[in-house]
């Protein structure tokens, strides 16, 4: 049985946590941006995409693992592409390891930096947890102003695959997206297929997903669950896309699938001193 453990850690020269459960499961997330970098089930290899290439420095995001989108997905809006909160440094507010299980909750609050493009009070808490083949994030939304806000809120889940060409994500057959390849396009579309598969650049919002989802490869699966975040985007950028990424390889495109849990198509809305809270779960199989 490994010895669990909440160690505060260095990791390419930003203060990390790196969380071990008694079963062997890891997970190591950076106080940067509230970033998940790593997910290690006990006894399996690596469960998340860290590009090789990721840029480690103040003011840009980290390429892979679980980039926090907040208090805008994409660039729908005014903000810098999905919100800033991923290039905040965040508070350590507990670390621990139990019998079963390790855990981390990381907290930000508005500052001077954030005021400045967003006129709103806020505090945003990461929980983070791990337990043999699980992994549980939730994400929690305060406002702490006197006035109300809305937002859009993404876990940007980008999940390590063997050959994206193979795999197939099963649970969206029947399910409205949207093609986010066109910004423009308001046609809504229904998947009738049986699985998403990638064979090609594919960039889609789901509305209102209530399925749980299986991401099938040829010789192991990830369950993919969300509470409280109504709308999943799946995306992949293929080659030529991939190629103008300076932080992915040219190979990077085949090495993972984001398959994010959000709150996007219609907005939250929080009113002085409410909360708002949603969560993903992976489970590897």
């Amino acid at each position: 049985m490994a010895t669990p453990l909440a160690q505060d850690i260095d990791y390419h020269g930003f203060p990390a946590i790196h969380l071990r459960s008694p079963d062997g499961a890891e997970a190591i997330v950076l106080l940067y941006g509230g970033h998940i970098v790593s997910w290690k089930p006990a006894g399996d290899e690596e469960r998340l995409y860290l590009s090789e290439k990721a840029f480690f420095e103040a003011g840009k995001p980290v390429r892979g693992g679980v980039p926090i989108c907040f208090p805008q997905f994409g660039t729908t809006g005014p903000l810098p592409q999905h919100g800033f909160v991923r290039t905040q440094m965040w508070e350590k507010v507990a670390a621990r390891a139990g019998d079963d299980f390790a855990m981390a909750t990381l907290r930000l609050k508005d500052n001077a930096e954030t005021r400045a493009l967003w006129p709103h009070a806020f505090q945003v808490e990461l929980s983070v947890g791990v337990s043999n083949a699980r992994l549980d994030m939730e994400f929690e939304v305060e406002n702490t102003g006197e006035s109300a806000f809305e937002f859009s809120a993404a876990l940007h889940t980008y999940v390590r695959v063997k050959e994206v060409e193979e795999v197939r994500l099963e649970g969206l057959r029947g399910q409205t997206y949207r093609n986010l390849l066109n910004l423009n396009a308001k046609e809504e579309t229904v998947d009738s297929g049986i699985a998403v598969t990638i064979d090609r650049e594919l960039s889609r919002l789901y509305y209102e997903t209530e399925n749980p989802l299986l991401l099938r490869e040829t010789d192991r699966s990830l369950g993919i669950n969300s509470d409280n975040m109504p709308d999943t985007v799946v995306w992949n950028p293929w080659v030529e896309t991939c190629a103008k990424i300076p932080d992915l390889p040219a190979n990077g495109f085949r090495r993972y699938l984001c398959v994010e849990a959000g709150a996007i198509q219609n907005p939250v809305q929080l009113q002085a001193a409410e909360s708002w809270w949603g969560r993903q779960t992976l489970v590897a199989m």
